[in-house]
């Protein structure tokens, strides 16, 4: 099966331009005056949105079918994480499916016939602060972390697809140790720097704040986020991978999807259009191609880094 389609010519002066997403004014306005008059206090405040996953995810979890999925939960870090299983997950080579930033498990739930059909048990599950669980504040660190615990208990995938956040989350879990045989990264986020400035963008929280936030956050995790950006840990995971990334995304960038094809080793890329940041999750093409992918097949293409590339040569 040839579904690879070519990769488009990348420079500085061409890239994806993602949508300028924009708080209400009057939050917006409140964080100006904010930034103002109490400098300390609004970036407190910022670092609390950033990494407080919005209530929707766990409503449309709770209102979500499950497939005649096995729920069950999970003991990590203080947190009950809710779980939910197809097949003999452990026993059988099994697929763990990552989910991404305010989203929920049961968002992949149609991939679990394809991966049933090819043998697989899938696992799915929610992070701390989404779909089924308590509230709690989060973010890729974290998300890393609870795979981590996962890849320990169950003793390491044969799989992983992983979404946005999540994607990352399975990328960074990779390099802390976790097992994992091939993995399967769809609209992938690369970088927390960047994704925190396009989250200040958004709520007009001036860049000494936006760095304060940071600084706090990482003091928090005992993680840095330049430290964890893809062309970092990429280049140390071994496993075969494929990206699916759309050429339009207006949420995370297809140019953060192309960096892990070009500094992951046995990474491929292919660009999609059409599909957005969330419709692209369960798009029948892209489950199909994903399980072409999981049987051993070779999709979309190999990224070669050259100096134009704005993290140059590998």
């Amino acid at each position: 099966m040839n579904t690879a389609k070519s990769i488009p010519s990348f420079t500085p002066q061409k890239s994806t331009t993602v949508r300028s997403m924009r708080a209400p004014w009057t939050l917006r306005t409140a964080v100006a005056m904010g930034s103002t008059f109490a400098p300390e206090r609004t970036a407190e405040r910022a670092l609390e949105w950033f990494t407080t996953p919005m209530e929707r995810s766990r409503t449309r979890a709770l209102a979500a079918e499950t497939g005649g999925a096995a729920i069950g939960s999970f003991r990590f870090d203080g947190h009950t994480l809710s779980t939910y299983a197809w097949g003999h997950v452990g026993r059988e080579p099994t697929v763990l499916l990552s989910h991404g930033w305010s989203s929920y498990g049961l968002r992949f739930l149609p991939w679990v016939q394809p991966l049933r059909e090819l043998g697989y048990a899938v696992l799915a599950f929610d992070q701390p602060g989404h779909g089924r669980n308590a509230p709690a504040r989060i973010t890729l660190p974290g998300f890393a972390d609870t795979v981590l615990a996962l890849g320990r208990h169950y003793g390491g995938f044969a799989a992983a697809i992983g979404h946005s956040l999540g994607g990352a989350a399975l990328a960074v879990a990779m390099g802390d140790g976790v097992q994992i045989g091939r993995a399967l990264l769809i609209a992938p986020a690369a970088d927390g720097v960047a994704a925190s400035r396009r989250f200040a963008r958004a709520v007009a929280l001036p860049e000494p704040l936006r760095a304060t936030m940071q600084a706090r956050l990482e003091l928090q995790t005992g993680r840095s986020m330049s430290e964890l950006a893809i062309h970092r840990v990429a280049p140390h995971l071994g496993a075969p991978a494929l990206v699916v990334h759309d050429l339009e995304d207006d949420e995370v960038p297809w140019e953060e999807g192309e960096r892990y094809a070009r500094y992951w080793p046995r990474a491929r890329l292919w660009s999609v259009e059409g599909l957005g940041h969330h419709r692209i999750v369960t798009d029948p093409r892209v489950i199909a191609a994903g399980r072409d992918f999981l049987a051993g097949a070779q999709i979309g293409e190999r990224v070669v880094s050259t100096p134009e590339l704005v993290y140059g040569c590998v």
